[in-house]
């Protein structure tokens, strides 16, 4: 655990995982137990991030896979030094949808650049900052595919990549989550949303 104030939890995992869901239902139950919650995102958590997000979600030209990865970056250290420290520095739980692990696995794996070096250039935009605890919601990518088809909306530029880029996604999620026990949570993300969600509280709990 950190010296600061707030607790900062991140959620993680692919595309059609339920982070969306699962982020609601725990800002429920936290705002209902009288804490102050803060909901953001990457890419687009502040202003600025907000047009990095259009490019690097929504551009239809080709972007180069280090320049993708620097964006990324740059809407990250703009995040954390705007949004993300001080809710954290007034006591607030910041409840945030992706951060670098998501780099590593999109950027690093499913880009297939250098992982560690992904995660050194976040650690450096951010001051090497890192969440108190991250939510893998983990997901089998040809699964992952039904459920985006299901909701019948337009692909953005990485959920419309292809199952190997996915697969290689998924698989660099589950090696940082190895890697890192003590931050990570990884649940089934085929689980019943209610049972998903006990498994966070209790988690989550232990942190308060």
């Amino acid at each position: 655990m950190s010296s600061r104030p707030g607790l900062w939890i991140t959620l993680e995992g692919g595309d059609g995982s339920g982070k969306t869901t699962q982020a609601e239902m725990l800002e429920s139950w936290l705002a209902d137990a009288g804490h102050t919650v803060l909901r953001t995102r990457e890419p687009g958590g502040s202003e600025v991030g907000q047009l990095i997000r259009d490019i690097v979600l929504h551009h239809t030209g080709e972007i180069a896979p280090r320049a993708e990865a620097l964006l990324y970056a740059a809407d990250r250290a703009n995040h954390v030094a705007t949004v993300v420290q001080p809710a954290l520095n007034r006591g607030e739980i910041v409840l945030q949808d992706r951060y670098l692990d998501s780099s590593v696995a999109y950027q690093g794996a499913g880009r297939v650049l250098d992982g560690s070096q992904v995660r050194d250039l976040s650690l450096w935009a951010t001051e090497g900052a890192l969440p108190d605890l991250t939510l893998l919601l983990d997901l089998d990518p040809a699964a992952a595919r039904v459920r985006l088809d299901a909701a019948d909306k337009p692909f953005d530029r990485l959920e419309a990549e292809k199952l190997d880029f996915h697969t290689r996604v998924r698989e660099a999620f589950l090696a940082l989550a190895k890697a890192e026990p003590e931050r990570f949570l990884v649940v089934d993300a085929l689980a019943s949303v209610e049972n998903i969600a006990e498994q966070i509280r209790a988690r989550v709990s232990s942190l308060l």
